[in-house]
């Protein structure tokens, strides 16, 4: 019987990621410290000051932080913030990160560099989402999107972040529009087909949670949760061989790891026993 199963594995939410290209599928810190680390160009005018600062930002965070308010008092403007917000992200410091990363995006409009407002709206959503604040990640990214900045692949993740704060949030449909545009333009990060195929089974479309796992699996087929989804869809469509291979996998992959761990459990509904 695989109906058991599905309930308890059905519980599973699908992991935050970034790769712009195939890759391992990120959590959501990792995925906030990429997004912080992915955007930080050297202002003109002054690039000793902003290269020491988030040269201290990833050595030593805590230096950073006092640098970054100094340099703030003395018209650092969007670029001590930036500074700030980075220290915060590599000392896990969610909330603040995000609320520095969104005061560097109000002194970029200020300022009428549009580019960089939205790049910092959008490393404010990631961050919001690494707090687990879902509603002031849509917020960010939402203020991201509205500035018509963002092109190609940069608009591709902007739109897979505010999917990806739409499911934290409990809001599948609302999702799935904005998943699409996200696989349209944004198709080589495994994240978007893992999200969607998992959307696609939440809404009972097997046909597509098929087709679109399968796509997550070419991009990251080694990644713990592109697998346990594999199983779960397997599972919904009746294929007992093909979860428990999957989730197999699973345990292989990261035994110690959160998927694992529903995996084992779902495996140990079966007679055979679950991977060691």
């Amino acid at each position: 019987m695989l109906f058991p199963l599905l309930l308890l594995i059905a519980q599973q939410q699908p992991p935050a990621a970034i790769a712009p290209k195939a890759g391992p599928v990120l959590r959501d810190a990792e995925r906030a410290r990429a997004a912080a680390k992915a955007a930080a160009p050297v202002p003109a005018g002054e690039p000793p000051r902003f290269t020491k600062c988030m040269d201290l930002a990833t050595g030593d965070p805590g230096a950073a932080i006092d640098e970054a308010v100094k340099w703030g008092t003395d018209k650092g403007g969007m670029f001590a913030r930036q500074c700030l917000a980075v220290a915060y992200t590599n000392q896990g410091r969610w909330d603040s990160a995000a609320a520095a990363f969104e005061e560097a995006a109000g002194e970029a409009e200020t300022a009428k560099d549009g580019a960089r407002a939205a790049t910092y709206w959008t490393q404010a959503g990631n961050a919001w989402l690494a707090a687990k604040k879902p509603p002031k990640a849509r917020a960010a990214i939402n203020a991201a999107l509205a500035s018509g900045q963002l092109k190609g692949l940069a608009l591709g993740e902007a739109y897979l972040d505010r999917a990806r704060a739409a499911v934290a949030s409990g809001e599948n449909e609302g999702a799935r529009a904005d998943i699409d545009v996200a696989i349209a333009k944004a198709g080589d990060d495994p994240l978007a087909w893992l999200l969607s195929a998992t959307l696609a089974r939440r809404t009972n479309d097997l046909p597509r949670a098929q087709k679109d796992i399968a796509e997550a699996v070419k991009r990251a087929g080694d990644d713990a949760a592109v697998q346990l989804e594999a199983g779960n869809i397997a599972a919904a469509s009746g294929d007992e061989a093909g979860a428990k291979a999957a989730w197999n996998k699973v345990v292989a992959a990261a035994p110690s790891s959160p998927q694992a761990t529903a995996a084992r459990a779902a495996l140990a509904q079966f007679d055979a026993a679950p991977a060691k």
